[in-house]
């Protein structure tokens, strides 16, 4: 018995997007019942099949490319939640910069944090 199993799936892509963006498609994902990696290799998989349809192989063009970074982020953002997250600076991190308190940072006050 001679099966070939799938290829590994070794690479990454990164791809920056909104938080609402991808938390909206990560929910979608969880609504649906399949992980965000499954729903963006799929994308990518019919993208690379109607592409190979459409023209003949001359190269890979920018779409497969585009829904690899979007491949990317996902993975990307799953696997580190953190990233995702904003802090907003807060009236005590500028007071602190603001040596003098006269509500405007220098470039002196600053590059002496």
């Amino acid at each position: 018995m001679n099966r070939q199993r799938p290829p590994k799936k070794s690479e990454t892509v990164e791809v920056r997007l909104p938080y609402v963006t991808k938390t909206a498609f990560m929910s979608r994902c969880r609504a649906e019942g399949r992980t965000a990696s499954d729903a963006i290799r799929s994308f990518i998989e019919a993208e690379l099949d109607r592409s190979a349809e459409a023209r003949p192989s001359v190269g890979m063009g920018w779409r497969p490319l585009l829904a690899a970074a979007v491949a990317g982020l996902a993975l990307g953002a799953a696997a580190a939640p953190s990233l995702a997250q904003s802090v907003a600076p807060s009236k005590a991190d500028f007071d602190r910069l603001d040596r003098n308190h006269d509500g405007v940072i220098r470039f002196d006050e600053f590059r002496a944090r």
